[in-house]
């Protein structure tokens, strides 16, 4: 005798005899049903809502809202459990997991997503058919491309694409696709990527099958696994759309292809690397539809605006614009070409590959297979009668020395080269080839550049202070309300929408080039800069959060946080202070490492006297002075040019005219700038010299003062006004 067939839900029958009538109970205890929930729902006893209402009651569970689903919780289920037990991951933490499900008794999916997850589960409410729709919804591309891949047995044939016409395209629109199930999958990730605003594609291949992740707002998140199957045959379409040799796989290969998706057109560039379980695809996505090459909305600060303008104005010379890979600097540079054009100017481009068409503009596109290199292409524009050159990419020798060639005569070039910070240019370009005078005579200026995440407008949320790391603190004062990401659909649940880039701005003045002729390291031309108020990456950033723009956590995943001693100095370095010569306001500096480490001298040499072209004694003039000008605390009166050291040897501050003695001054024209302390005997420059544009040329025109009988080593230390104190 066959039993009757129990219902999979058969727990729900004490919540159903709550809500229906006896003769709604006995039709349903008629007719043997799988699901009682889907039985009384189907025959229009109850609704869904209503029977998800009465099972939260009975069972202290929340009703589930399947409208906010958190994308991190979809990475962390792994489909084959989602759909095992029939539920949906809500949103999860470091320590739990919430999900939705229709039968809350289930403790065997309780434990085992336990265990699989490594979190607690929490379980709240769902309809079974509510579950079902929003599984196809969240999972659906691996369910539609499995059975793609379930009508791939076979022969697959693809066809050439002829992208010689400038008519001919593909239309990755999925209703026009086609039957023919490869062209379908490709055009599904392409088309899905660019209206998730990605800008690259990455092809994985693993051991069970492909990872298809999309690089979203410079973060990359994996949507799909594609079964192995595939592995094959949708590496050789993007091959064909890309008009590579799908028969070469043990070399890498780069091509481009072009792409209409709802009715605009996308450029792509595809690029394969060989792998030890296939051949990865990575492919860029350049949609000039949502890049607005305008410098207002690069995120620039008011301050790195107006010193990028005064780069832009300049009439010859180089800027360089560094960072790594997707910093954003064509975007930059395509938005200073915009603004430049505006002037009515020639301007050419050498690109590899050009990434944006422009108008007006006349763009070279690199072809090293016929010959066209950017030496080549280079020396054909300096014939064009050009005014603007924009070079891609500073690669080699030959192409950095053409390019400083036409900055230093009268073109203003523009070009990018792969380092971490400003400094580092200069050090880039030595190393390559160029000589350092050349460097300093035609760089103009350099921007560094990197991308942070923009914080979602709609969901983000005030920061409480405990969130800041401790050692940041010294960086936002209590008053400053920092935002943090919260998350939601427009967003897709990151909390962030869109990036913004920081800068840190380097402009070349008459310190810096002298550093970089005489072949300063990094840290020296760095501290320059900063000095000269050079705002580095790590201090835009900081302004940009708070403004609003980002997060903490974003800031540190892009840039490096200072070191602790640098913060430190950071909050208790001043400026040092001035005093007073009733003439002009001289910095006080410490003096240079060589010297300060030596014993002070006990009392000061009286200095002899010198007469001026006019007569007058030194002595005549000191006394004069001070009826004029008090002396200060010290006794001392006016500034002198130079001062002596524990050694006796005599330091001297540049006039530029020769009168200071130094043989640069003496023999040429384009001796050091004025006002540095250098030492006479042995020409080199002292490491101890007031802060660029505090300085004041305090240098006394007029013959040298020479040494007091007794000088040189071992001599009695001097010191005059005019000199750095200890």
């Amino acid at each position: 005798m066959n039993r009757p067939q129990r219902a999979k839900d058969e727990w729900l029958r004490a919540t159903i005899e709550g809500l229906l009538s006896a003769d709604e109970l006995s039709q349903l205890a008629s007719v043997p049903v799988e699901s009682l929930w889907s039985a009384a729902v189907d025959r229009g006893f109850v609704t869904d809502d209503e029977l998800a209402a009465a099972v939260g009651v009975r069972f202290r569970l929340k009703v589930a809202n399947l409208d906010q689903v958190s994308a991190q919780a979809v990475e962390a289920m792994p489909e084959a459990l989602a759909r095992r037990y029939g539920v949906i991951p809500l949103a999860v933490t470091e320590t739990s997991i919430d999900v939705a499900t229709a039968d809350p008794l289930d403790l065997d999916c309780e434990q085992t997503l336990a265990f699989a997850l490594g979190r607690t589960v929490r379980m709240a409410v769902a309809p079974p058919a509510v579950i079902a729709r929003k599984l196809e919804e969240l999972y659906r591309p691996r369910e539609v491309i499995q059975q793609l891949v379930d009508t791939m047995r076979g022969t697959i044939e693809i066809e050439a694409i002829d992208e010689s016409a400038e008519e001919d395209s593909i239309d990755v629109i999925a209703n026009q696709a086609g039957d023919r199930p490869v062209i379908r999958l490709v055009d599904r990730v392409i088309a899905e990527a660019v209206a998730s605003r990605a800008s690259d594609i990455h092809l994985e291949p693993e051991e069970t099958g492909v990872a298809v992740r999309y690089r979203i707002d410079g973060v990359l998140r994996q949507v799909m696994v594609l079964p192995k199957a595939v592995k094959v045959p949708i590496v050789s379409r993007v091959k064909i759309m890309a008009q590579l040799d799908i028969a070469v796989r043990l070399r890498p290969q780069d091509g481009r292809a072009r792409v209409a998706v709802r009715g605009h057109r996308v450029d792509l560039r595809v690029s394969t690397l060989p792998a030890s379980q296939g051949e990865k695809v990575v492919i860029r996505i350049l949609d000039q539809s949502n890049t607005i090459l305008n410098l207002e909305v690069l995120g620039l600060l008011e301050t790195e605006l107006r010193e990028l303008t005064a780069l832009m104005d300049a009439r010859e010379g180089m800027v360089l614009v560094t960072g790594p890979t997707g910093s954003g600097k064509t975007t930059t540079l395509y938005s200073m070409l915009q603004t430049i054009k505006e002037r009515g100017v020639n301007i050419n481009t050498v690109e590899d590959p050009v990434e944006y068409r422009l108008p007006g503009i006349v763009q070279v596109q690199v072809n090293e297979k016929a010959g066209l290199t950017f030496p080549a292409a280079l020396r054909s524009i300096l014939r064009q009668d050009p005014d603007v050159i924009l070079v891609g990419e500073i690669r080699d020798r030959e192409t950095a020395q053409i390019a400083v060639q036409a900055a230093l005569t009268g073109h203003v070039v523009l070009s990018t080269l792969h380092t971490n910070d400003v400094a580092a240019c200069v050090t880039r370009l030595t190393d390559i080839g160029v000589e350092a005078y050349k460097i300093s005579a035609a760089l103009k200026g350099i921007v560094a550049q990197r991308l942070l995440r923009r914080l979602c407008t709609l969901c983000k949320e005030p920061a409480r202070p405990d969130e800041i790391p401790e050692r940041l603190q010294g960086y936002f004062p209590p008053e400053v309300q920092l935002y943090r990401a919260v998350g939601c659909p427009e967003c897709t649940m990151t909390g962030y929408r869109g990036r913004h880039a920081v800068h840190e701005m380097l402009t070349v003045n008459e310190d810096l080039q002298a550093r970089i002729a005489a072949g300063e390291p990094v840290d020296q031309l760095i501290e320059a800069a900063r000095a000269a108020g050079m705002r580095s990456l790590w201090d835009s950033g900081v302004e940009h959060a708070k403004r609003g723009d980002t997060t903490i956590a974003e800031l540190l995943r892009v840039l490096e946080a200072p070191s602790e001693e640098r913060a430190k100095a950071r909050t208790t370095t001043a400026q040092p202070p001035l005093r007073e010569t009733g003439h002009v306001a001289i910095p006080v500096a410490p003096l240079p490492p060589a010297i300060a480490g030596r014993s002070a001298p006990a009392r000061h040499r009286p200095r002899p006297p010198r007469r001026d072209p006019s007569g007058a004694s030194s002595a005549h003039r000191e006394g004069a002075a001070s009826a004029t000008h008090p002396p200060d605390a010290a006794g001392e009166g006016l500034p002198q040019p130079a001062y002596h050291d524990a050694d006796g040897d005599r330091f001297v501050r540049h006039t530029g005219d020769g009168t200071c003695g130094h043989r640069a001054c003496l023999g040429s024209r384009h001796g050091p700038p004025i006002g540095l302390w250098t030492d006479r005997r042995s020409a080199q420059r002292c490491a101890a010299r007031p802060p660029l544009g505090q300085t004041a040329d305090v240098a006394i025109r007029g013959p040298a003062p020479a040494d007091p009988p007794g000088g040189g080593r071992g001599a009695t230390p001097s010191r005059h006004e005019g000199s750095p104190r200890t």
